[in-house]
């Protein structure tokens, strides 16, 4: 008889108890919740709330960067019985956000081969009917949106250091005129991924920034005139120094003039998307590292005007980070820091999110959204390189319950070969999904039957 060590006989037995809550339904609570990527299985789902955050420092910070290695042929993502995942291209160097246009066109930004490319789908098929570069020579793009919404007249895309714009009517393939600069000036170092997005009106453009750094090291010393008369002068919670006007989302008429700040304290909002059913701004945020393994906690939030988030003195609610010069300098924003909606594993990494509008996935998705988790290197056990599911109500309003939809991407406890960054609905209703570990785009339909 073969004896199996504890240690591993211990991992397996939790791994089976995890599939088991995904197969009846179950949802991962309280200290069950933060698990690593071997039990993440489609249909596991997770609640985490603030009450279950841990203290900060109560484990040790991890350094965990994954190994990279080729996608093999017999590589594809899991997705759940009834579901069918497809490739639609290989071959990039890193597909990013993704972003359907009014005429069913996929633009995809190729942020390493400074591209933005067109998919033309065909009909019911993942294989595209057409695949042209739309643009080239620009600056790590990333986030991409067409304006007018109905009848676009223009493709914005958002470099690491600028928005730009590209003459566009419907149809196009590759752009017809030479870029148009929008907003300038924007600082590239550290958190370069700029995402947009239009109001939905068309009257505001909404530009995130990351920080430049974790926890805003590089600025010392305290801002002219001190602390108390900058609150009184500038928005809630913004910073100051190299970090002004970044981890925030700001906004701009189309034309890029007349910026403002609109929320602060958001320390990467990576990815941004209007919630149809209720017209809210949403972002997926990267959070602090270096507080240990489970804090803080990764998120997914509605963004309000003149709202602040908490970086980089507080973290989920009135945490105050522990490190200096943090903690102490700013105790006026105590109780005016304003709770995320959904909690994730701390160190997913979450970097674009979508609601399912569409009508060919089950009646239940309807309302949903899907969030890409490009993955952890600050946890001991690897956590995210998935695509979830945020469950909502009737009403549009969270549950704060988030599901694993397509997982796979992580072979061992080292070796990575996909990591989710894009996801976007597709006018035939399937999930389109890009990663940047293999440069890969995948297509999620509905069959109705369990896949072979």
């Amino acid at each position: 008889m073969r004896h199996i060590p504890l240690l591993a006989a211990a991992s397996a037995l939790a791994l089976f108890a995890t599939e088991a809550l995904a197969a009846d339904g179950s949802v991962l609570k309280g200290k069950d919740a933060f698990t690593s990527w071997e039990a993440d299985a489609p249909g596991v789902t997770r609640l985490i709330t603030p009450a279950d955050i841990p203290a900060a420092g109560e484990s040790k910070s991890s350094s965990n960067a994954p190994q990279p290695v080729a996608r093999k042929d017999g590589d594809v993502p899991k997705v759940a019985d009834g579901f069918k995942v497809e490739l639609v291209a290989s071959g990039m160097q890193a597909p990013r956000v993704i972003r359907v246009a009014p005429n069913g066109d996929l633009f995809v930004a190729d942020s390493s081969a400074n591209e933005v490319h067109v998919f033309r789908m065909g009909q019911d098929s993942a294989k595209p009917a057409a695949h042209e570069v739309f643009a080239s020579g620009l600056n790590q793009p990333y986030g991409i949106a067409f304006y007018p919404l109905d009848n676009p007249q223009w493709v914005y895309v958002a470099n690491s250091d600028s928005v730009v714009r590209f003459p566009y009517k419907a149809g196009d393939l590759k752009a017809s005129g030479e870029p148009q600069t929008v907003i300038s000036g924007i600082p590239p170092e550290h958190h370069w991924t700029r995402d947009i997005v239009f109001s939905p009106d068309g009257h505001t453009l909404y530009l995130s920034v990351g920080s430049g750094s974790n926890i805003a090291e590089p600025v010392t010393g305290l801002p002219d005139g001190g602390i108390e008369k900058w609150a009184k002068e500038k928005p809630l919670g913004l910073m100051w120094g190299e970090e002004e006007n970044r981890a925030d989302v700001l906004a701009y008429n189309p034309d890029g003039k007349n910026m403002k700040v609109f929320a602060t304290g958001i320390r990467n909002c990576s990815g941004m998307t209007i919630q149809k059913q209720t017209g809210a701004l949403w972002c997926v945020t990267n959070e602090r590292d270096g507080l240990g393994d489970n804090v803080p906690s990764d998120y997914a939030t509605t963004v309000r005007q003149g709202a602040f988030y908490g970086w980089p003195w507080y973290y989920l609610g009135d945490h105050e980070d522990p490190r200096a010069p943090l903690k102490g300098q700013r105790p006026d924003l105590a109780g005016k820091v304003t709770m995320p909606d959904v909690l994730f594993q701390a160190h997913s990494a979450p970097l674009n999110i979508t609601f399912y509008e569409g009508d060919a996935f089950p009646a239940e998705y309807k309302g949903n959204a899907f969030v890409a988790m490009h993955g952890s290197w600050n946890r001991g056990n690897r956590t995210g390189y998935k695509v979830v599911r945020l469950l909502t109500d009737k009403d549009g309003k969270p549950t704060g319950a988030y599901q694993d939809f397509m997982t796979g991407f992580v072979l061992s406890q080292k070796e990575v070969w996909g990591r989710p960054v894009g996801v976007a609905v597709g006018q035939d209703g399937a999930l389109y999904v890009s990663e940047d570990g293999s440069g890969t785009i995948w297509r999620v339909t509905y069959t109705g039957a369990k896949p072979s």
